[in-house]
């Protein structure tokens, strides 16, 4: 495993409003996101299941790397712009820290 610990985040859209977000994500979150996390691990919609969410996992070399990260992110004045242009968007937001469990099995 290449990053042992993961920031999971799960936004739900508020219906119809898939398309704007994902638009304000791209051209005002991203940018910020890839100058102080990196490319995420993955970025999903979910189709089946609960409806409107957007899915992304981040990798962090340790927890300590995870809070310097996200405050870095965070202190970046460009970031309010996005969280002002999706502020009506978004409905809720979880956010979970995973990390690995090294089953034998699966590491032969």
């Amino acid at each position: 495993m290449d990053k042992p610990v993961v920031d999971h985040r799960i936004y739900t859209i508020r219906p119809r409003g898939m398309a704007a977000f994902l638009e304000a994500f791209d051209q005002l979150a991203m940018p910020i996101l890839l100058r102080h996390l990196g490319a995420p691990l993955a970025f999903y919609t979910s189709s089946i299941g609960p409806l409107n969410q957007v899915v992304h996992l981040w990798g962090y070399d340790s927890l300590d790397d995870f809070e310097k990260r996200s405050a870095a992110r965070d202190a970046d004045p460009d970031f309010a712009a996005y969280l002002h242009a999706t502020r009506d968007l978004v409905v809720a937001q979880e956010t979970r820290i995973l990390r690995p469990v090294r089953l034998p099995s699966l590491f032969h």
